[in-house]
């Protein structure tokens, strides 16, 4: 099948996917409390964060507000973005397939259970926190 023909199969079959999340690389946790980090952010609505090939990224749910509703075209073709520009089919959604994640987290719970998993369960109090006792006189 020619390169065009496979283009126009996969563009016809478009819902948008791409426009419809952006991931963004974070910084790789180092420490219990970089983990617990994460976990806030999954903590919110619409909210992954993946690995892969080793790098952390956080993805975000969010669609492009230039997605047209009715044919999932963009309303801003010709002047869209660069990162825009330089999607192919080859890394398209609709490719089968599924992503090569090392780990996945999709919510709050996966992080913490992947924390005790990690770190143990036991939990240290933070010392800032720790209240003294003080001493009743008698």
């Amino acid at each position: 099948m020619a390169k065009n023909k496979a283009k126009k199969i996969l563009c016809d079959k478009c819902t948008g996917l791409c426009c419809r999340y952006f991931a963004l690389p974070i910084e790789t946790p180092e420490d219990k409390e970089d983990y617990d980090d994460i976990r806030w952010y999954l903590c919110h609505k619409d909210i992954t964060v993946f690995v892969e090939k080793g790098d952390w990224y956080i993805n975000i749910k969010n669609k492009c507000k230039y997605l047209s509703e009715g044919d999932y075209s963009c309303k801003i073709y010709n002047k869209r973005p660069k990162i825009c520009r330089g999607y192919t089919t080859r890394d398209c959604d609709l490719t089968d397939g599924e992503y090569d994640h090392e780990l996945h987290f999709m919510n709050d719970k996966q992080m913490e259970e992947y924390i005790k998993i990690k770190f143990g369960n036991n939990v240290k109090e933070n010392p800032k926190s720790r209240k003294k006792k003080k001493k009743r006189k008698k």
